[in-house]
């Protein structure tokens, strides 16, 4: 029984630990193309495969940022993920290398 709830703790611990770094996500190659503030609501254009798109988040969040023009990657969160309400992702550097660096969290809507 012990053995049992043990082997069950390490399964959900992985499976947390899994999630809290993408959950495997695919990830694709955007680039910030402008950045502005507008009420408190930090806006990237972006292109991602030739069409453009906004990226929003809330000034101030802990996980938004009013980044640079140049190249990044990006995941889709799955639904009801995340701290939008929308089709939320998260922007990573990007890096040549395994290792992403998470840069915000936004809200993806089509322009």
């Amino acid at each position: 029984m012990k053995t049992t709830l043990i082997v069950t703790s390490l399964f959900f611990s992985l499976i947390m630990l899994w999630a809290a770094q993408g959950g495997g996500q695919e990830t694709s190659r955007i680039t910030v193309t402008g950045n502005e503030v507008n009420n408190r609501v930090v806006i990237l254009q972006i292109m991602k495969a030739g069409k453009a798109y906004a990226l929003q988040c809330n000034e101030g969040a802990s996980a938004c940022a009013q980044l640079k023009v140049g190249q990044y990657q990006m995941g889709e969160l799955p639904k009801n993920f995340g701290m939008y309400d929308c089709k939320d992702v998260e922007v990573y550097t990007d890096a040549s290398s395994d290792k992403r660096i998470k840069v915000g969290e936004y809200c993806l809507t089509e322009k």
